[in-house]
């Protein structure tokens, strides 16, 4: 009805990964060459979404990265993130569970215990 409308609003959380008008530090534009726990992340995820089999794309990846927690957001690196995206969504997906993903990680620690979690660069 004419005069009868109502507005609401309704407050919009932002997601972690919008910074968009958001004071932040200065942005670190060097190049760096690419550990090899970086380059073999980027395989993973290349092999993983990968046509014609890919098992999930660009939108469910984005998704899985934005519903991080804030503080585990700030505080990992790029490829733990996207270490993290792949594990949610194989899990999601059905292609591991878990279970699985612990045992294989005991078992490659097992395998450097001198190195477990020193720099990543090591297992």
């Amino acid at each position: 009805m004419a005069g009868d409308s109502k507005t609401t609003t309704q407050a919009v959380e932002r997601a972690i990964t919008d910074l968009g008008g958001l004071k932040g530090g200065p942005i670190d534009r060097h190049e760096h060459e690419p550990t090899l726990t970086e380059r073999r992340i980027d395989a993973m995820m290349m092999l993983m979404r990968a046509k014609p089999r890919a098992f999930w794309g660009s939108d469910e990846n984005r998704r899985t990265i934005e519903s991080l927690t804030p503080e585990f957001y700030e505080g990992s690196g790029y490829y733990e993130r996207w270490v993290t995206a792949m594990r949610s969504l194989m899990i999601e997906k059905g292609i591991l569970d878990s279970g699985d993903i612990d045992a294989k990680l005991a078992e490659v620690r097992a395998r450097f215990p001198s190195n477990a979690g020193a720099d990543g660069d090591k297992s």
